[in-house]
């Protein structure tokens, strides 16, 4: 039933689901890649909880972290899965033996990103301290350091004969590292902002890496130079994936799927896909799995492969070519690439590594400072706790040499079916809703039909807890099986209202209406509903003109003054809007920024990093970063560099200058400083912030 349900379909992409993941805000999710069919989420509530795709009950819960968990990883086999903390710790868990296999301190840091070995026992991961480490499982200790990044690293892969690490980071690089002698063979440049995800080619020396500069560029690994820099993507590339066989590359930005080739660059398809900001992708049965994260929730799309276009004519560089199938080189991966290929080894004895574990863990790592008895305390804590023992025994229990790699003739995730309808849409999400009573939806008007079926984010939207509308959905479904703790829990996290800057935008009704108990679904006629939703509608046009307006005027000071003068014209103006909005023009390029501008700014990131509204603090935090990294130098060596002889007024000026926003950083610090303590996303990010502003301890 589900093939031909996959089959009669039209549609190319679609979403699989969308449930409550954690208790609280999710920061991190990892697919198993040899599945397709096994996530991870971790978040602020220190857990740690292993899905099903597809299913929207829980399989286990690994519980120890006592900070807000910032990465997560499944080992090759999906055996095993890691997950590190804001606080540097990391810990992996056997997921077959249900248990905590190993607790790693080192990090003085948020981790930021983590790797497995293909085929050793070995873990790397990265931090917010710009540290790369190389970790053996057996021992506990770490065996290696890299250095050499300076800003955090966010995404590690292992080449596939194991011998290579390639490390991305917001520096800008991406480096390449020998693991035998721990250090760098190379690095690579090209990229003009933070590289956030690097994926070594299946099968031939080629890396690929995907930037918020909004390009993928690849690497040919033989002569260490760039073969390719593909353009295609509108926003920043979140996550990358090669075909498995290596034919081609996709590309995971906001709303959209790509399919990319190369040698010579060309983009074979674009597929709008209403993911909001995808997180990671997997490959499964010629469908494409990727998944996001929008709070506690998480959503999950699938993307057939078989009606997406992966060969012949595309456009190069925004030029349209014949529509003639371009010849395809890698057809046999194995036997006729264009350059080498990875030698792998032929088996990898499970037997023997266990052997290996066994001998080892009695010997004390080296450098490891945690006596054994604060080990086993540290392990107690930590725990798997089983919440569907069903799928558990079926997913993690057999205990053979095959991975949960499924057969290749197994069912695909259905389509949903082409006379889509509310009804049909409630069926899909029935047990996501017995299970999570929190999931509300709007009331069933004729208005929302299309709404809930064009926009898949819909539900997230409408998931802001509120008492009334809350009593309301319990009315119409009623799930007395979770009481209503996530609710509690969540409301105090409302203190910041969020960006959703970038999301897919999906209106419904119900947010419109009054709350109270009184109006129930379908109570209000159709000219009552419209009134209440056109109440505050004209003063809001009015706000919204009074921007334009303002903001008109400030680009018009702009274009005959410039900029210090545009700054002073939109401070005056004593609306933090018209500033945020400046500044998230000038943001993105740093060439725009003098000592002027930054005397200008410094004094009104004050408001925007204690502001209640994420988009401000968001725009401050990049803004006082900006000023860190290119004029921090500036201000530290003008302040330390002795006396000139005789008058030099322009020196005396900048002396002053640099004088001034010395002082308001110090100003700046102290708040950054308090914010470093808050739990989550934003404690991530001043943390961050903190590290980066150190040497203002220092400063005279």
């Amino acid at each position: 039933m589900t093939s031909m349900a996959a089959s009669s379909t039209t549609k190319i992409a679609w979403r699989l689901q969308e449930f409550e993941a954690q208790s609280s805000s999710i920061s991190c999710l990892a697919l198993g890649k040899s599945s397709g069919r096994l996530l991870a989420t971790g978040g602020e509530d220190c857990r740690v909880n292993i899905w099903a795709v597809s299913k929207a009950n829980c399989i286990m819960s690994l519980t120890g972290h006592k900070n807000p968990v910032e990465s997560i990883h499944f080992n090759v086999s999906e055996e095993q899965v890691a997950a590190g903390s804001q606080s540097g710790s990391i810990r992996v868990w056997d997921l077959e033996a249900a248990k905590i296999l190993r607790t790693l301190m080192g990090h003085k840091a948020n981790i930021t990103s983590l790797g497995f070995h293909p085929f050793g026992d070995f873990l790397a991961s990265s931090s917010m301290d710009t540290n790369i480490k190389l970790w053996d499982l057996r021992r506990k200790g770490y065996v290696f350091r890299y250095k050499g990044h300076t800003q955090a690293v966010r995404s590690l892969a292992f080449s596939p004969d194991g011998k290579w690490l390639a490390s991305a980071s917001d520096d800008c690089t991406v480096k390449l590292w020998d693991l035998a002698q721990g250090k760098t063979i190379t690095e690579f440049k090209s990229h003009t902002a933070a590289v956030n995800i690097v994926q070594f080619h299946p099968n031939e020396y080629l890396l690929a890496s995907g930037s918020s500069d909004r390009t993928i560029k690849l690497w040919d690994l033989e002569k260490f130079t760039m073969i390719g820099s593909l353009e295609g993507d509108t926003t920043p590339v979140r996550c990358i994936c090669f075909s498995p066989d290596g034919s081609c590359l996709y590309s995971g930005a906001t709303d959209s799927l790509r399919v990319f080739g190369w040698e010579p660059d060309r983009c074979f398809d674009a597929v709008p896909v209403s993911w909001g900001k995808v997180s990671d992708l997997a490959i499964c049965n010629q469908q494409l799995i990727g998944v996001s994260h929008h709070l506690s929730s998480v959503s999950s799309y699938v993307v057939d492969l078989k009606r997406v276009k992966k060969s012949g004519g595309a456009v190069i560089q925004g030029i349209i070519q014949d529509d003639q199938p371009l010849t395809e080189p890698k057809k046999d991966p194995k036997g006729a690439a264009l350059r080498k290929n990875y030698e792998r080894p032929t088996t990898t004895c499970r037997s023997q590594r266990l052997k290996h574990r066994s001998e080892s863990d009695r010997r004390s790592p080296e450098g490891e400072r945690r006596s054994p008895s604060e080990d086993e305390a540290d392990e107690k804590l930590s725990s798997a706790e089983i919440h569907n023992a069903e799928d558990y025994k079926a997913i993690f229990q057999p205990k053979s040499a095959i991975s949960r790699t499924p057969p290749k003739m197994s069912e695909p995730f259905p389509a949903p079916p082409e006379d889509e309808s509310i009804l049909a849409i409630s069926r899909q999400l029935k047990d996501i809703k017995s299970n999570f009573p929190d999931k509300q939806q709007g009331p069933p008007l004729a208005a929302s039909t299309p709404v809930v079926r064009v926009e898949p984010t819909v539900i997230s939207a409408v998931k802001r807890p509120s008492p009334p509308a809350a009593g309301t959905v319990s009315s119409s479904h009623p799930a007395p099986t979770q009481p209503p703790v996530t609710a509690a829990k969540s409301k105090p996290q409302l203190k910041i209202i969020s960006s959703a800057r970038n999301e897919p935008i999906g209106l419904n009704v119900a947010d419109f209406l009054p709350s109270s108990p009184n109006h129930r679904s379908g109570a209000l006629s159709d000219e009552e509903a419209l009134t209440q939703m056109k109440k505050g509608h004209e003063t809001m046009c009015v706000m919204l003109s009074s921007r334009l307006k303002n903001l008109q005027t400030v680009r018009g000071v702009w274009t005959r003054d410039g900029i210090k003068i545009a700054l002073d014209t939109a401070v005056s103006m004593n609306d933090p809007s018209i500033v945020v909005d400046i500044l998230n023009i000038i943001n993105p390029q740093p060439s725009l920024w003098k000592l002027d501008v930054c005397m200008v700014v410094l004094p009104q990131l004050d408001k925007l990093l204690q502001s209640k509204y994420e988009s401000y603090i968001q725009t401050g935090c990049t803004s006082l970063k900006l000023v860190m990294k290119h004029f921090w130098t500036l201000i530290s060596d003008t302040l330390k560099a002795t006396p000139s002889v005789g008058v030099d007024i322009t020196r005396e000026e900048r002396h002053q200058k640099c004088r001034v926003c010395c002082e308001q950083l110090k100003n700046l610090s102290n708040i950054v400083k308090n914010k470093a303590t808050q739990v989550g996303r934003h404690g991530s990010t001043f943390k961050e912030l903190q590290l980066l502003m150190s040497p203002l301890d220092d400063s005279p």
